[in-house]
């Protein structure tokens, strides 16, 4: 059972042979080898009650087989709708049924908290009493509960602390401080991404050779990360990454303790394996070498978090990490109809990295209609059809509740969002907030509200710091005490102290660059428009460039977040429109809880399930996302369409999907393609809708998005000028800036072209570093 290339030669080792020694403290001692029929050879077997005759009579004979596969590995093919739950909770309870292990020597483990619940459960419900002393939970919980009996190995004590996120944050912030790095150019939150890249890796300081290694701060990030680990150890901590890491690492290196939990697990049950990144498996393999009774439930069609540290590889390789491993493919869906199925199935076989099953339908009133692919001109006839949809269901008695919006970016529920409140639909936003709530889209619109009204003080107060500026909290309190002794706005108290020696000169300087960009965008917003001045604010004041240098996961989509709210202004013929619109939205009614259409992104839809679906947004450049298809290539397209598989398979009854020929980004519109997942679906499977020939004689005739020759993952669409729709086109400018261009900004001073995109311009400035600008804001140096 060969390691990664990047386990070390110890964990090989212990691979190899485990040195038997005594057990940990508080776990049993193995039974003794069963007897022939299954019992213990010795010892008081557990006491359960008889079983229920039915326990196993309400499986089919898929699930009964990876249920009754009760020794060696076995990996269980679950596919969508498939039963997964009840084959891993029922797998559970036949082991303690059949006496082959007590509950403390099963090992199962999950992903959330809220599983581990409900198979704990699932199997007292089986056994008809609750099972004592389980081995059950989730990665972290489990590892945490053996890190507290070993943790001297790591060089901790066991009432170490855990950190939350905040805590880590701010510890790693102060080990940069102490290794003089410049925050403002190398961000926090870089470095944190990158440390969870080599925990989710399992790799320590001492495992990051120079090939894994970053250039960031100047490749510092490998000596910045040992000196995390060392605070954390000096502080007796560890951060929610340590826990598998530790654990694992303890595992790898004392053989004595990985033989302890040999013996003390006869048993190993894993769920929803294709979401498991490299320590997880790294954790899994060593301590189901000896038995060698791992069952792994899963999917791999179903594998959609690699963004996460997910690797569809674990899964896939499963025979070669168990030699002789068992295969059992759950494949009646009990969940949608035939046409969906087969929608979803020859979508998903044009993946090449997969194990290969086929769903087919598993009720007996599995008919049903075929799945709809709507053709639209734009995104707002989108965002009517299916308003429109959801009331005709309505009609039909489909409850709200069983009706779901399915998108692929966050950004695409604020049409949907309006739609429905326009119609009187309620709608929960699910795994997030609405649109308005969100708080990059609160921050740019307090922005938006001192742009408008200065004496805007609550506004004021969020975004004086945001982006930091070093106005702490005795500077606001200088502020709020100036404004009330002078009955004046907040803002108009800060410019007055700003102009005194009452600040520092790094905030003051801060304060009076904010004071007069405000100045200078309004200028703007007088002259260009509110649409122009808000774009142009969101850059020059540095917010859109904080979610820029930020590395989390959700950094891209608050920038597109923010991008779409630019986009919803262009709506509004004045900003105090737009504002007194947002303000109208938000008090929208919150009280019905009970019926409510459902909003949520693809990836928080897994796992859930709706009589009707709608899959909005089927077009190259969103779905399948560009930038994931320009970070991935084949790879990034696969777990594309498996994203899209996932979506599909969430429908009961009814499965309708929609692409626009033409979608606004901010005043413009863009053209845009049919996904190429469209030409994938089987057409026997499928209902077109909407005049797709002409359609594509519309597109034909419009400015293309894309230059000419075959579509491939790296081409982008590039925005166009559609005069049709009233927008009015930027005449271009005579003296057009090139890459290399030598120019001067009236705030930033003299720098240099880096990238041209449309009328925005990267500038590496002598004085201020790169910032991104529009070109009419620019002139031309020598």
């Amino acid at each position: 059972m060969p390691l990664p290339d990047h386990a070390s030669a110890a964990a090989r080792t212990v691979i190899a042979a485990a040195a038997p020694d005594g057990r940990p403290s508080g776990i049993p001692a193995a039974p003794a080898a069963s007897a022939p029929d299954g019992r213990f050879g010795g010892g008081q077997a557990p006491a359960v009650a008889a079983p229920p005759p039915d326990y196993l009579a309400r499986l089919n004979s898929e699930q009964r087989e990876a249920v009754e596969t009760v020794d060696g590995p076995l990996l269980v093919l679950a596919g969508a709708g498939t039963g997964k739950t009840r084959v891993l909770t029922t797998r559970f309870a036949h082991i303690l049924m059949m006496r082959r292990a007590f509950p403390n020597q099963v090992l199962a483990v999950t992903f959330t908290n809220k599983a581990a619940r409900e198979m704990r459960e699932r199997v007292a419900a089986i056994l008809g009493h609750p099972a004592e002393g389980l081995w059950l939970g989730t990665f972290h919980a489990l590892c945490a509960r053996m890190l507290r009996r070993h943790a001297e190995y790591v060089g901790l004590t066991n009432s170490f602390t855990i950190l939350d996120t905040d805590d880590q944050m701010r510890l790693l912030k102060q080990v940069m401080d102490a290794a003089g790095v410049d925050q403002k150019r190398w961000p926090a939150q870089g470095l944190m991404a990158i440390i969870q890249r080599w925990k989710d890796r399992g790799l320590t300081p001492a495992r990051v050779t120079p090939q894994e290694d970053s250039d960031y701060a100047n490749n510092r990030a490998r000596s910045l990360y040992e000196a995390y680990q060392s605070r954390l150890k000096d502080l007796n901590t560890a951060d929610f990454g340590d826990l598998l890491l530790h654990t694992t690492e303890i595992l790898r290196t004392q053989p004595n303790v990985l033989a302890q939990y040999h013996r003390a697990f006869r048993y190993i049950l894993v769920d929803e394996y294709q979401d498991t990144n490299t320590v997880q498996y790294l954790w899994l393999r060593l301590l189901a070498q000896e038995h060698k009774n791992i069952c792994c439930v899963g999917d791999d069609d179903q594998s959609i978090y690699s963004w996460r540290g997910a690797e569809v590889e674990n899964i896939l390789r499963f025979e070669k990490d168990f030699p002789g491993a068992r295969i059992v493919r759950l494949e009646s869906n009990y969940r949608s109809t035939k046409p969906i199925l087969a929608a979803a199935a020859g979508l998903i076989a044009k993946n090449e990295g997969r194990l290969g099953k086929t769903l087919r339908a598993g009720r007996n009133d599995a008919d049903g209609e075929r799945v709809k692919v709507v053709s639209l001109w734009d995104s707002e006839e989108e965002a009517r059809m299916v308003g429109d949809a959801i009331e005709a269901a309505h009609r039909e008695k489909f409850r709200l509740s069983e009706m779901a919006i399915l998108v692929r970016a966050g950004f695409q529920t604020r049409a949907f969002e309006e739609r429905l409140i326009v119609l009187g639909v309620p709608y929960k936003v699910v795994g997030g907030l609405k649109f308005y709530e969100r708080a990059e889209i609160r921050d740019a619109m307090a922005y938006m509200r001192i742009l408008h009204q200065p004496s805007d003080d609550l506004a004021f107060e969020r975004i004086v710091n945001t982006p930091r500026r070093g106005i702490g909290d005795g500077a606001l309190q200088q502020m709020h005490i100036v404004a009330r002794d002078q009955s004046i706005p907040l803002a108009v108290a800060a410019d007055k102290l700003a102009q005194t020696d009452a600040f520092r000169p790094k905030p003051r300087s801060a304060l009076r660059e904010l004071f007069e960009g405000f100045n200078r965008w309004r200028a703007t917003m007088a002259k260009e428009g509110h649409v122009v001045a808000v774009a142009t604010m969101l850059d020059e004041c540095g917010y859109t460039e904080m979610w820029k240098q930020d590395k989390s996961a959700e950094a891209p989509g608050r920038l597109e977040n923010l991008k779409e709210l630019v986009r919803a202004i262009g709506e509004f013929e004045t900003l105090a429109g737009f504002l007194d619109h947002v303000a109208l939205v938000t008090e929208n009614d919150e009280k019905s809880e009970a019926d409510r259409v459902s909003l949520m992104t693809l990836h928080a839809a897994k796992g859930l399930e709706f009589d009707l679906v709608f899959l909005p947004g089927w077009e190259e450049g969103l779905f399948p996302h560009q930038r994931a298809l320009d970070e991935g290539g084949t790879k990034s397209l696969e777990e594309e369409r498996r994203l899209a598989y996932v979506g599909i398979t969430r429908g009961r009854k009814r499965v309708v999907i929609s692409h626009a020929a033409n979608r606004r980004i901010y005043a413009n519109w863009s053209a845009a393609i049919p996904s190429r997942f469209l030409d994938e679906l089987p057409e026997d499977a499928v209902e077109r809708e909407g005049s797709s020939s002409m359609q594509r004689q519309r597109m034909a005739s419009a400015p293309s998005v894309f230059s000419n020759g075959p579509l491939t993952a790296a081409r982008k669409p590039r925005v166009i000028e559609a005069g049709a729709w009233e927008v009015q086109e930027r005449p271009a400018r005579k003296d057009a800036m090139t890459v290399g261009t030598r120019v001067f900004h009236q705030k930033f001073g003299y720098g240099r072209v880096t990238r041209v995109d449309d009328d925005r311009l990267d500038v590496d400035f002598e004085k201020t570093g790169s910032k991104r600008v529009l070109d009419r804001f620019v002139e031309r140096a020598q």
